[in-house]
């Protein structure tokens, strides 16, 4: 397996907002979570809890779609990377792994009950137009 592209770990490491997709008898979702990067998997790090619309519809179809983006106006400065993830609940160490990386990266995280969810990327397409307009990068598992 190709490793997994150092301009993508680095640029995922400098944000921390993620819009997920979900979808459930074709009906898509989307939300957004704070996230924190596991270079080692990789995967993102997010909390969510059972209640929610998006956890229901990954319990029936766990393959979720999504992106981070660098907000601006300027087109030379474009970045963003879009991905498809399997979303599974943290459990047993890898529980343990996620929580030290999530509360390292946001310490609030120690003050409220969590419920981790880890997003293993499986495909992904990274844009940085700072490298030449239109430039892309794409990895697969």
């Amino acid at each position: 397996m190709e490793a997994f592209p150092k301009k993508i770990t680095d640029f995922l490491k400098k944000h921390h907002v993620v819009t997920i997709a979900t979808c459930e008898n074709n009906q898509p979702w989307c939300f957004n979570a704070f996230y924190t990067f596991d270079e080692e998997t990789p995967a993102l790090i997010i909390t969510s809890h059972d209640d929610t619309k998006h956890v229901q519809q990954v319990l029936k179809n766990s393959q979720v779609s999504g992106c981070v983006v660098l907000e601006t106006e300027m087109v030379g400065k474009v970045q963003g990377l879009q991905f498809i993830a399997e979303m599974t609940l943290c459990e047993g160490e890898d529980e343990k792994h996620a929580g030290k990386l999530y509360t390292k990266r946001f310490p609030f995280a120690t003050l409220v009950p969590k419920v981790l969810w880890k997003l293993e990327i499986t495909e992904a397409k990274y844009t940085d137009n700072t490298l030449g307009f239109g430039k892309k990068l794409t990895w697969i598992k």
